[in-house]
């Protein structure tokens, strides 16, 4: 039988002052309108062999929403994606090094995500750019990246402030 992942808690590390249910609410929310607009779409279509013409807009929106909901979610809980074969294998203090060094990576990367994807923003609002596919206004899509990057990129920022806080030394 496998090993569940660590996570931050079991590491022995404080947990997070804002809870990370937000984020699971909010990427549970996305998946559960996905399900339904996707069914939904599938019974009118069976039915009447015409389909709802927001569900694709509709299901790209809440997909993206999902993924950095779960992304931020994954950072609180120090279980996002990475590649540990050579960090298991090095002394504790190097290991913690290279957790600060990807931290401080992912942190300038979903800066660089907030800051470009408010330019996005601006350009859909400024311009009036409305969808492809029902012409609803493109900004309610596009304000949502900057949003969350950064809310992702906070996420971040504390989780850099516990591994600073933490005097164990673990860092995985």
């Amino acid at each position: 039988m496998s090993e569940l992942p660590e996570t931050a808690e079991s590491q022995g590390e404080a947990p997070p002052r804002v809870p990370v249910k937000i984020e699971e609410f909010c990427a549970a929310l996305s998946m559960g309108l996905i399900c339904c607009i996707t069914f939904a779409n599938v019974l009118v279509r069976y039915f009447t062999d015409v389909s709802f013409a927001f569900t694709e807009e509709f299901s790209i929106f809440l997909m993206v929403v999902l993924t950095l909901a779960g992304a931020s979610a994954a950072f609180v809980r120090n279980q996002h994606i990475r590649m540990t074969f050579i960090t298991e294998r090095l002394p504790s203090g190097i290991a913690r090094g290279v957790e600060f060094f990807v931290m401080l990576l992912s942190a300038v990367m979903f800066a660089v995500m907030a800051w470009y994807g408010s330019f996005l923003f601006w350009d859909d609002w400024q311009y009036d750019t409305t969808s492809p596919g029902i012409g609803i206004p493109q900004w309610i899509y596009t304000l949502w990246l900057p949003v969350l990057s950064a809310v992702i990129l906070l996420r971040i920022i504390g989780r850099i402030v516990r591994l600073a806080r933490d005097t164990t030394g673990s860092a995985s």
